[in-house]
């Protein structure tokens, strides 16, 4: 078993900044590529980004290319999303998930691991 725990949400003005963490506990972590994804109310859960084992495959979704990134820590066990420019669209409550495989993937239905989210507000 992986457990995993989001923080660093809150609610932020349009153009702002914040980064989320995702803490992961249990069965390693450095072996798994990790992924954030995001379900806005009325919406289906998107990708947002993903990382592999080693940090050196990244892959965003469009929405978010070149505003956010994902990097991990595999020393203190932890994937991060720095988050920039954020608009009222990112709105969403954000979840963090582990693969069982160390290559990364967009593919919700890949990630057998999930937190419980954390939300993000972002305002006019």
């Amino acid at each position: 078993q992986v457990q995993l725990v989001e923080s660093g949400g809150g609610l932020v003005q349009a153009g702002g900044s914040l980064r989320l963490s995702c803490a992961a506990s249990g069965r390693t972590f450095s072996n798994r590529a990790m992924g954030w994804f995001r379900q806005a109310p009325g919406k289906e859960r998107e990708f947002v980004a993903t990382i592999s084992w080693s940090g050196s495959t990244t892959y965003y979704a469009d929405s978010v290319k070149g505003r956010f990134t994902i990097s991990r820590d595999n020393t203190k066990n932890t994937v991060y999303l720095q988050m920039g420019s954020l608009k009222p669209d990112d709105t969403a409550v954000y979840y963090c998930a582990a693969r069982t495989r160390q290559d990364a993937s967009r593919w919700y239905d890949e990630y057998g691991y999930w937190g419980q989210g954390t939300q993000v507000t972002v305002s006019a």
